[in-house]
């Protein structure tokens, strides 16, 4: 007896879809937030071939452990963990470069952006005339939540800021939700800064050519679950990265970075020296104590400030300090030498002294980066 066996049409399993979009989401404690959005994402983008890359930032709060639970059963999850390294966006340039994707979007994973918008970002990209489509709240349809009056102002500030500095007309630059065309990160990854939280403003001034923007509204949630990152270190980081990005063609943000602190160094140096004075110490006495405790000043901010991406840490501080009272030394002589002989050229003497001063703070910086916080 012949038996017929009918053949059912195909089923296109969204798993072998052809790759279209990677939504790459830096992660720092937000191991309440990572199912919840592997959920939003996964209706949001039925139907197309994705993939979602949370790279943590080695969470104290097991937000790893809990992407990895939910990667074992969903092939659209990946999990980047990074130990020993910090930040916002070179987390995202980590990301990006783990992704074959030729679509790349860019979001939080506190719940916050609105997931409802990732469509029209991706297709913005996808289909349309743009290079980059950026999750903006100040344009009509767009929202900041409930935001105080206070935070309003102060975004609307830096953001102001910004658009002076980077040239740019974007609404929102310091937008963490957009998409992008792979080429355009490929194009400015040789000048991105990778410095602090707002990876997009990097990628605006870091293009070699001016990209195309398309803009798409969305309201700003507020936060359910976990902390907000927003603090001192969060402007701080910023204004470094303007910085990086308009006076740092010129002179290295670090080395600017170094000369502040050597500023306020010589301010605790007198105030020391004039305290010890007073107090009947000797000339000599007071100098030596004013000196040793400026430049154990200037390490220690240093080491917070300037080489914050190299702080060092435990034992390595001591290591650290030693080295840089011994480059401090050295820059001292020169500075002494180079000012003396300049002296006795018939320079004038502030040309002279300001010259020396110059000598030695570039050495110790030059040394400083090469020995103490070298990389």
């Amino acid at each position: 007896m012949h038996h017929e066996t009918a053949l059912a049409d195909p089923i296109v399993s969204v798993d072998t879809l052809p790759l279209e979009v990677a939504v790459v989401v830096p992660t720092l404690n937000e191991a309440a937030n990572v199912e919840r959005l592997v959920e939003k994402l996964t209706n949001v983008l039925a139907g197309r071939g994705w993939e979602v890359l949370f790279v943590d930032d080695n969470s104290p709060d097991g937000t790893s452990d809990v992407v990895r639970r939910i990667a074992r059963t969903s092939r659209h999850v990946r999990i980047v963990q990074r130990v020993g390294r910090r930040g916002l966006s070179s987390a995202v340039i980590e990301g990006v470069l783990a992704t074959a994707a030729p679509v790349i979007a860019v979001m939080d994973g506190d719940l916050q952006h609105s997931e409802d918008a990732l469509p029209r970002l991706i297709d913005a990209v996808a289909t349309a005339d743009a290079d980059i489509a950026v999750g903006t709240r100040y344009v009509d349809g767009g929202g900041v939540g409930e935001w105080s009056a206070l935070r309003v102002s102060m975004s609307q500030f830096a953001t102001k800021i910004g658009q002076i500095a980077l040239r740019t007309k974007v609404s929102d630059p310091m937008s963490g939700f957009f998409a992008m065309r792979r080429e355009a990160f490929d194009a400015a990854l040789p000048r991105l800064s990778a410095i602090g939280f707002k990876i997009l403003a990097d990628i605006l001034a870091s293009s070699p050519t001016p990209l195309r923007v398309a803009e798409v509204p969305y309201q700003f949630r507020t936060r359910e679950a976990g902390e907000s990152k927003i603090g001192a270190r969060v402007i701080a980081e910023y204004a470094e990265l303007l910085a990086e990005k308009t006076i740092g063609r010129f002179v290295p943000v670090r080395l600017l970075k170094f000369l502040m602190v050597g500023g306020l160094g010589v301010f605790v140096h007198l105030s020391v020296l004039w305290a010890l004075l007073t107090a009947g110490n000797s000339f000599m006495m007071a100098q030596t104590g004013a000196v040793v405790t400026a430049i154990a000043f200037n390490f220690f901010l240093n080491n917070s400030f300037t080489y914050a991406d190299r702080k060092l840490k435990g034992w390595a501080v001591l290591g650290g300090l030693a080295s840089f009272y011994a480059i401090s030394a050295v820059g001292a002589l020169a500075n002494i030498g180079i000012g003396t002989w300049l002296a006795g050229q018939n320079e004038r003497w502030w040309v002279a002294g300001v010259a020396g001063v110059l000598v030695g703070a570039i050495w110790n910086f030059a040394m400083s980066s090469a020995l103490t916080w070298r990389k």
